[in-house]
């Protein structure tokens, strides 16, 4: 074992290779099952990015009422994994059903890492600069959407970003000589910075003016639209942040915004800034700088 738990996927190593194995399950996010199965195939897959690896293979899990849906929205549903694992040059293999009274699917994805190229929430050192590759908010407004409160354009770019791969981030990171990433999922952005902050012995600064959010996500958590993970997610993160920046609650809820399929929060030497910048140009990649680790012990500071 060369990543052990606590990080976003394991890594094995097997003679000269370097295996990536984890495993994501989602309850569903959005109604049409092939938008599902590919948002959630780009969700599991992004964990072996974050590791700086390249997907391989998958195992399908489903947990559905079979009286409830039947083979049609099956197919729809794993059509669109694997179009999605197409685009990650990964394939499926196989997978496991199961009877359950709540809708979910997910993927056990193997994958390899070069041991040069390898990413981890330890990896971090101060003086590094703080890389977001995808804005905040898919939670909150996912959330609205099921009120009927998010238009139809607004919902698209939501759903836009939750299909995009991490793998051009990945891909970018690496080669500009990160050594630390972790993707945004489940925990938020508070969650997720605090995974590398205690592993890597620092503390993050983040400002949160720099932090891009999707448009909406503020007036919907203004309005008390914000899921119960990101209450949870701030709860158990809170103890650890200070906030040197006057902020509302739900301004503060939005770092704890539970995300799906979110992008890469990384940590990139100075002196690898110039790289990522060309080479993210050239990739057409969007990313924000938000912040920088600095001398810590684990914590998060807001400013």
């Amino acid at each position: 074992m060369v990543v052990g738990p606590g990080d976003d996927a394991g890594i094995f190593r097997y003679g000269n290779t370097l295996l990536v194995e984890t495993v994501d399950v989602i309850t569903p996010i959005v109604d049409d099952p092939y938008t599902f199965g590919a948002i959630c195939t780009a969700n599991s897959v992004s964990d072996v990015y974050a590791m700086g690896g390249t997907p391989l293979t998958a195992l399908a899990i489903l947990g559905f009422p079979s009286c409830d849906f039947g083979a049609p929205v099956i197919k729809k549903l794993l059509k669109g994994c694997i179009d999605k694992l197409e685009e990650a040059g990964a394939c499926l293999i196989g997978g496991h059903s199961i009877e359950d009274s709540e809708f979910k699917f997910g993927l056990a994805v193997t994958g390899v890492v070069d041991k040069k190229g390898v990413l981890t929430v330890a990896g971090a050192s101060p003086g590094d600069v703080l890389i977001l590759t995808k804005p905040l908010g898919t939670g909150i407004l996912t959330s609205a959407a099921k009120r009927g409160k998010v238009q139809k354009g607004v919902l698209n770019k939501v759903i836009a970003s939750m299909l995009q791969l991490n793998k051009t981030a990945s891909k970018v990171a690496v080669r500009s000589g990160a050594r630390a990433a972790t993707d945004v999922t489940g925990f938020g952005l508070l969650g997720h910075g605090l995974n590398i902050a205690k592993s890597s012995k620092t503390d993050l600064v983040i400002f949160y003016d720099k932090i891009p959010v999707m448009d909406g996500v503020k007036k919907f958590a203004s309005l008390g639209m914000v899921p119960k993970g990101a209450e949870r997610n701030l709860e158990f993160c809170n103890k650890d942040i200070t906030y040197l920046k006057n902020l509302a609650r739900e301004e503060i809820l939005i770092l704890s915004d539970p995300q799906t399929s979110g992008g890469l929060l990384i940590a990139l030497p100075p002196k690898g800034l110039k790289v990522f910048a060309r080479t993210a140009k050239r990739e057409q990649m969007p990313y924000w700088i938000i912040g920088e680790a600095v001398k810590g012990k684990g914590k998060i500071i807001i400013k």
